[in-house]
């Protein structure tokens, strides 16, 4: 289970890097903060290209060396990332990142549903979400602390550092596919797609996550700015911290989870998404107090609304496990990258409400 939590974890480790640090390399760059905040719509952006294509290639060389070599691969553009002298340089490196991401969460979803069974395969899930939820915290706070004594640089030496371990942890300790049967040719995988995007149900579930974590990526985006700048002056550690709020969501997803056992996915989507626009709301006043209790509350709607369309994916009728995953992950970045460019629009100047569209 260690090793599949790794997996969940150095994913979600490099792809919000740059969220804390996007006030510091907007002043560092003499950037805007559109410019700025590109760092993350480049990296979310090839996710989503790459996201529908990598189930075929996983399809066709197999689960554990494609995982493997896309942790590994992983820590070179961000390395690289450190060396840059331009913003355009580092958004550059930063699309290399997206592309390699694929490689290890969809995989990953793949991997688990073809090797654990019953309680055990919940078990797995539940080490892999783990992963998912401390890397992409983890990967913030320490970005965070990084750039607040070391510079912006330090932060993607860091993260290159903890990849590359991670690489060599999965390799050394994931166990090898038992029940993986390789698919002969490309072309049936194209044809899965295809049919997967057919699907009314599945393309209900899509839009779902499309829409909650455009809300999500662009709330948590839009508050760096706002709480960096006067009155509230957050330096780069403070807003790094910031993120530990999305332990709140991880906390309830569970529990409600077990709420939505009872009453159904519908009823509880409608109530993720109440909290959510509560939480929004609370973004608007000028008390920082208030304000995080805010963001909390986004988490933790977003976290359950995410849960909600999740538990029907198992029902939705597809040609391929991997692919559906990789193509529901497809719309999910997609709007994570919109969301990057909707938020300098002037709407965005009355605070929180922009997400609330």
């Amino acid at each position: 289970m260690f090793a599949v939590a790794l997996c969940g974890f150095c994913p979600f480790l490099a792809v919000y890097t740059t969220q804390p640090l996007l006030p510091l390399l907007a002043e560092s760059f003499a950037a805007s903060n559109a410019v700025a905040s590109l760092t993350i719509t480049a990296t979310t952006l090839a996710v989503a290209l790459a996201a529908p294509f990598i189930g075929i290639f996983a399809d066709l060389w197999g689960r554990k060396i494609l995982i493997v070599a896309a942790t590994l691969g992983l820590a070179v553009p961000t390395l690289s990332a450190a060396t840059a002298s331009t913003l355009h340089g580092l958004i550059g490196w930063r699309f290399m990142q997206g592309l390699l991401i694929p490689g290890i969460f969809s995989v990953s979803l793949a991997y688990i549903s073809e090797e654990w069974t019953g309680a055990t395969r919940a078990s797995a899930t539940s080490a892999y979400v783990s992963g998912n939820v401390f890397g992409s915290v983890s990967g913030r706070v320490i970005a965070g602390i990084c750039a607040s004594h070391a510079g912006w640089q330090a932060a993607f030496e860091a993260t290159s550092i903890l990849l590359f371990c991670g690489g060599c942890l999965v390799w050394a300790f994931l166990p090898v596919s038992r029940n993986f049967h390789r698919q002969p040719n490309a072309v049936d995988g194209f044809r899965s797609m295809a049919l997967n995007l057919k699907s009314r149900s599945f393309l209900a579930v899509a839009a779902v996550g499309f829409n909650t974590l455009f809300v999500f990526v662009a709330t948590f985006t839009y508050i760096t700015f706002r709480l960096a700048a006067a009155p509230f002056d957050l330096g780069s550690t403070a807003l790094g911290l910031l993120f530990l709020l999305n332990l709140f969501g991880a906390v309830a997803t569970p529990v409600a989870g077990r709420w939505m056992d009872r009453v159904g996915a519908r009823t509880g989507l409608f109530a993720a998404l109440s909290i959510t626009a509560v939480g929004l709301l609370l973004t608007l006043t000028p008390n920082v107090v208030i304000i995080c209790a805010g963001l909390a509350l986004v988490s933790t709607g977003v976290f359950v609304a995410n849960s909600a369309a999740s538990s029907t994916l198992g029902r939705v009728r597809t040609e391929a496990g991997l692919l559906r995953r990789a193509c529901t992950s497809a719309p999910i970045t997609r709007a994570e990258a919109l969301a990057r460019c909707f938020r300098e629009l002037p709407i965005s100047k009355v605070g929180g409400v922009h997400a609330l569209c």
